[in-house]
Parts: C-alpha cells; structure tokens; sequence
C-alpha cells in the first residue's frame, strides 16, 4: 500500500497518510504565547495540515492533547469546543505532560480519515 508523507524533514513527517488514514505530527503554537493563543493557532494548523492531505475536521476520528498544566485544561476546551464541527467531535484524550520547551503549553496530535 502506498505511503504519502508531506512536509517531511530528516526527523519527521508533518503528516502522513496510509490506508485511508492521515496521521498528523504533534502539533504546538508559538512558543511563550498563552494557551488559548497556542491552542487557536494549533487547531488553525491542524485544518492546514488536514486541507493537504485531502480532509478537514469533521473527519478526524482522535485526538491526544498534552498539556504543560492541566490548571490551564477549561481555557484550552473553550478554544477547542469552539472548533470543533458540532455532531463531529473525535474521541479525545488529554494529559499533562513536560513539552519540548516549558514555553509550549498545549500539544494536539490527531488521526483522521482521509475524504
């Protein structure tokens, strides 16, 4: 089966797509920005990533959110409920975690199906 891989570097793929499946690498904001801002300009990266592999988000199937503080967890979900396509919601997980700098504060990594 064939492999697409888009926006890929010596570390790794922005996204790929397999089977009918995208993937979608980690996606974080900018960083120092406060987690509403980082999580708008996430999800505005997801819908780029999503339009180039061929779907948008009422085809996401799951989402993983890693948070630097689960203290900022309701001001993330209320750029996150405001996103989502109603009748469309993914299954969703979200957890605290260190990011890869202690300026990003929201992470998003979702799979979709590919329209």
């Amino acid at each position: 089966m064939t492999i697409t891989r888009f926006e890929t570097g010596a570390r790794m793929s922005q996204a790929v797509i397999h089977n009918g499946t995208v993937y979608l690498a980690g996606q974080v904001g900018e960083a120092g920005a406060d987690v509403a801002t980082q999580t708008k300009q996430v999800l505005a990266e997801i819908d780029r990533l999503l339009a180039l592999a061929g779907t948008d988000k009422t085809r996401i199937l799951s989402a993983q959110i890693w948070m630097a503080d689960m203290a900022d967890f309701q001001k993330m979900n209320a750029v996150w409920d405001a996103w989502v396509a109603p009748g469309h919601a993914p299954a969703r997980a979200t957890g605290e975690s260190k990011l890869a700098t202690s300026e990003y504060l929201v992470e998003i990594i979702v799979t979709a199906a590919v329209a």
